[in-house]
């Protein structure tokens, strides 16, 4: 962390989940940090984020596919966490034009920005699993063929390669970590937009009936989100990963049934039954899937270190204890 005292930062996507949790922890670490949110109210934005670092950051409201704003906000900047996007799969199917502009155009503003105003610094972009689609063999590896089955995944998958090519092109060090199921405080819990993880722990602290879609075999692997910022901070200071796609993961994997027992007995309450897929999210289910994080963890010793049972326990006492602001 001290390598990031004295240092300009940016985070695109600044209010939502995990770029407030990152921008909590540069706070912490000394960094000048400047936050860029469209505070679009389908994604993760809350101001209440930021509450413990609200002095001590500047927040501009603003569009990240604004080229005049991008290009003055890169300016400077050591490091910019690009972490703006929408992560919905089926609301991408609905709106895919949405999807594309926050997924493909404002990393692309972002990046070109950087191209004309400041080459030097060190671009993280978050993206994602999905972009692999479903797999045969497991765990994921990044030298498997990208096949991504809905359009956030496609649209990922570009924000993704627009970086690499940025930086074999124009020189401009960027590295994309892909990431996996992520669930911790200040995630959006009011629908199921941010995905499974948080919604399902919104359900148990509320003593609900949590529905499982199929038989609850299905395997996944998730990240406590403290781990999540581990590893931004990690690439963008570790020049083992300049121009590098990288798999995060989870400890290890489990199937949907273990995830929501543990759910449950963190909150102490709710219920769990399975239910048939629904059709719209049958067609782009993944079936079981999980990644390896070998690549990363040799080029930087990254590993994940807070157990489901940890996380969980952390996550259902801070809903708890800020329930209005997420409900």
């Amino acid at each position: 962390m001290d390598e990031f005292r004295g240092q300009h930062v940016l985070i695109t996507g600044g209010l939502g989940f995990i770029g407030s949790n990152l921008a909590i922890r540069l706070v912490g670490s000394g960094a000048s940090v400047t936050l860029v949110d469209s505070l679009e109210p389908s994604c993760g934005s809350n101001r209440f984020n930021i509450e413990p670092v609200r002095n001590e950051v500047e927040l501009v409201e603003g569009d990240c596919c604004n080229p005049d704003l991008m290009r003055e906000l890169v300016r400077g900047k050591t490091h910019i966490f690009n972490l703006a996007g929408h992560v919905s799969h089926l609301e991408s199917m609905n709106d895919p034009f949405s999807d594309l502009r926050m997924n493909t155009v404002a990393p692309l503003t972002v990046l070109e920005a950087c191209r004309r105003a400041n080459r030097d610094a060190r671009i993280v972009y978050a993206g994602t699993r999905q972009c692999y689609g479903p797999s045969d063999t497991l765990p994921l590896v990044e030298t498997q063929v990208l096949k991504p089955v809905d359009v956030n995944g496609v649209n990922k998958m570009s924000g993704e390669r627009l970086h690499i090519v940025y930086w074999l092109a124009h020189g401009i060090p960027a590295v994309s970590l892909r990431l996996v199921n992520t669930y911790g405080p200040r995630q959006k819990v009011r629908d199921t937009h941010q995905g499974f993880a948080g919604w399902f722990i919104r359900q148990a602290i509320e003593g609900e009936e949590i529905q499982v879609y199929g038989d609850g075999r299905q395997l996944r692997d998730l990240n406590y989100v403290d781990d999540v910022v581990d590893a931004l901070l990690i690439a963008a200071t570790n020049g083992n990963t300049v121009g590098g796609c990288f798999n995060l993961g989870g400890i290890a994997p489990i199937t949907l049934e273990h995830y929501v027992r543990a759910v449950i007995a963190a909150a102490g309450c709710g219920s769990y039954r399975m239910v048939a897929f629904p059709e719209d999210s049958r067609r782009i289910d993944i079936g079981s899937v999980y990644s390896s994080f070998g690549r990363f963890h040799s080029a930087t010793g990254w590993s994940p270190r807070i157990s489901l049972e940890e996380g969980l326990a952390r996550t259902a006492a801070y809903y708890r204890s800020c329930k209005a602001q997420y409900w």
